[in-house]
């Protein structure tokens, strides 16, 4: 349930040979995004998931199983006692839904993709976007912050895009290892519809991966979404069955 896809090899590279040649030198606002996307991006993902949602004052716990591949396939089987049994799909650009109350597959498209995902304050779009931050926003260096005593890099970021969801964000890159500790979305008119903070990242394939983190939906107030990612294992070979019509129904 990531965003992000692949990032040319040739770009991180010549970031790295550069920061060796001279380490005093701030990177460019593109080779830092680069350097996100290299830290986030996957071609493939497994892994258990944990969903606490509160909102309105009541607290609701979601477990579910998921796989992902590249930005065109992902498959989600929740396991909680209350939503056992859904499962969504995505694969050849649309989104379907499998309900066992009703035993139906529905297809989840259009202004429905912006609904929230299961009650949380992640919509259709945020749980299914696996495509890289460099090929979809320009982005700009402006400025520097610290947060939670971690200095950082903040990045404005322009949609290249009129059909972007957030044609607006801000995020704030670590200068130790290039975690994303925050990001900001934004409507066109600037204003804002949410904020991110990572709580915590993990060693997993070689990259500094956000395993635990926490979304606000400012439309939805009093509202907030913990999210936790364990047993993850990137870039491993996916059974093709798992993103079948098939898999989905029974």
């Amino acid at each position: 349930m990531k965003r992000y896809a692949a990032v040319s090899f040739f770009i991180v590279f010549a970031f790295l040979c550069a920061a060796d040649e001279n380490a005093d030198s701030s990177p460019s606002a593109a080779e830092l995004l680069a350097r996100v996307d290299a830290n986030e991006v996957y071609g493939s993902i497994s892994y258990s998931g944990r969903m606490i949602i509160e909102y309105r004052g009541k607290r609701y716990v979601k477990d579910f199983r998921a796989w992902g591949r590249g930005n065109a396939e992902s498959f989600v089987e929740f396991t909680n006692s209350e939503d056992s049994g859904t499962k969504y799909l995505r694969r050849e650009g649309r989104l379907y839904v499998y309900s066992p109350d009703t035993e139906q597959v529905m297809l989840i498209s259009g202004h429905l993709l912006k609904e929230s995902m299961m009650g949380s304050d992640l919509s259709y779009e945020d749980a299914i976007e696996n495509e890289s931050l460099s090929k979809r926003y320009v982005p700009s260096l402006s400025g520097e912050d610290t947060l939670g005593g971690r200095a950082a890099w903040v990045l404005d970021l322009s949609a290249l895009r009129k059909t972007e969801s957030y044609p607006k964000e801000r995020i704030w890159v670590a200068k130790d290892n290039f975690d994303v500790l925050k990001y900001e979305l934004y409507a066109l008119s600037g204003a804002k519809l949410k904020e991110y903070a990572l709580v915590r990242a993990e060693r997993i394939g070689g990259r500094s991966f956000p395993v635990e983190s926490e979304l606000r939906d400012l439309l939805r107030k009093g509202s907030v979404t913990r999210f936790a990612m364990m047993d993850v294992v990137l870039d491993a070979d996916i059974d093709e069955s798992v993103f079948s019509m098939r898999n989905l129904e029974r």
